[in-house]
């Protein structure tokens, strides 16, 4: 750990969901035929009662998406206890490269232990904005920092992303109406995402009351 200093979930689908990764561990109960790694991340944080891992339909599409990565860079802020790093380990090339940032010490060292058998990734703790050191990413997973929710501002994906590169955010309720709100005002930070002229972005629900939002940089 640095100081800054392939099989599915098939019985996901038939269960109901919480609308965002508050009950992402939770969500995992009963999932079947689990990765190996993501079963791994997904007791370690069980077992640190750390109830905010993303959902497993989310996870499923970071495996997609680390697939269509290759030999590039992934990045996430947020790394939690390593649930959704474990899928998109589980997704990514054999010669890609994961590198996630935890400001939790007790957590990102917990997530160290899951990896500590795979060279690819590698777990960072620190502030997210440490990540850049790192950047640009092939695809970066804004899960703990720079989505520009509640009084931060968001990241600048020029700093952040190759041309092509993108970004994703989870933990949006689907959108329903333009402009999109959140407790009855503007939601800026999903407005901000959609409507950056140098990307193209679109809103996908994983579950019925989840949504994402990938958005790909155009350089």
């Amino acid at each position: 750990m640095r100081s800054y200093k392939r099989a599915g979930c098939a019985s996901c689908a038939a269960r109901p969901r919480p609308p965002s990764s508050v009950s992402g561990t939770a969500a995992h109960n009963g999932c079947s035929n689990l990765p190996p790694l993501v079963a791994a991340a997904l007791a370690a944080a069980q077992r640190a009662r750390f109830a905010y891992s993303c959902l497993p339909e989310q996870g499923q599409l970071l495996r997609v998406l680390a697939g269509g990565v290759g030999a590039g860079v992934i990045g996430e802020t947020g790394t939690g206890c390593g649930v959704g790093l474990a899928w998109l380990a589980c997704g990514a090339h054999p010669d890609a490269r994961l590198i996630s940032v935890e400001r939790d010490p007790a957590r990102a060292a917990i997530a160290t232990g899951v990896f500590a058998d795979e060279p690819r990734v590698q777990v960072h703790t620190g502030d997210w904005r440490d990540l850049a050191e790192d950047a640009p990413f092939d695809l970066l997973v804004l899960d703990g920092g720079g989505q520009g929710k509640a009084d931060e501002p968001p990241l600048d994906p020029r700093d952040w992303l190759r041309p092509g590169g993108v970004a994703v955010l989870d933990d949006f309720a689907p959108m329903t109406t333009w402009p999109p709100t959140y407790n009855g005002q503007p939601d800026t930070a999903r407005m901000y995402w959609l409507g950056h002229p140098r990307l193209r972005a679109a809103e996908v629900k994983v579950t019925p009351t989840a949504a994402s939002i990938l958005a790909t940089y155009l350089g």
